[in-house]
């Protein structure tokens, strides 16, 4: 099992990275919110991954948060139906402490507004999750803790919701705002402010 790369970054496109480890070239799937953080081409880069392996293909994952990671293996591991194209569209689509939150709270319109989840795939995802979510994951980030309560958002995290709220009121898709506002705040930085990260999905 390969459970990560470290080398040099030779391609960077919205959903996938080719890494240069030692010579040989490593095509690497990502979710979106992953490959926004990739620095630039050229420079080195570690990503944590997952391969899956089948009888026409062995396909490699990758994240640059060990969250994320989890994340992608308790859905392609744990909820029927969803394979690892849908896990990636589920992380593209919102952050790892908004999917807890939704989870956690049973909110099905939030989770069916991504890509490639309907009503009922989200209905099952909040069934077979709810028990888990908060309790796997490690990282220290604000969502959910384990007794299923809310943590305090950071400053980033709030320009972030209040970005995709307003987005979303405009007209955009739930998983369009989120994915438009995601990339925006690794453009523009943590500390843009919820107007600079709507300005920038506009433009976008």
């Amino acid at each position: 099992m390969i459970v990560s790369l470290k080398g040099i970054l030779m391609e960077s496109h919205p959903t996938l990275a080719v890494v240069d480890v030692h010579g040989v070239g490593y095509e690497v799937l990502m979710p979106l919110s992953s490959t926004t953080q990739l620095p630039a081409i050229g420079q080195e880069v570690r990503i944590q991954t997952h391969l899956v392996v089948r009888e026409d293909a062995q396909t490699l994952y990758g994240f640059l948060s060990g969250d994320e990671k989890e994340l992608f293996r308790i859905l392609i591991g744990s909820v029927s139906g969803i394979g690892p194209k849908t896990a990636l569209n589920i992380l593209s689509g919102m952050s790892v402490e908004r999917f807890r939150l939704a989870v956690s709270s049973g909110d099905i319109k939030t989770l069916s507004q991504i890509s490639g989840i309907g009503k009922k795939t989200a209905e099952r995802i909040v069934v077979e999750l709810k028990d888990k979510v908060g309790l796997s994951f490690s990282g220290a980030g604000p969502g959910i803790a384990a007794s299923g309560s809310a943590a305090a958002l950071s400053p980033q995290d709030k320009s972030l919701s209040d970005a995709v709220a307003a987005l979303t009121t405009l007209g955009f898709k739930q998983a369009q705002a989120e994915t438009a506002a995601r990339a925006a705040q690794a453009m523009l930085g943590p500390e843009a402010s919820a107007l600079d990260l709507i300005r920038a999905s506009f433009k976008k």
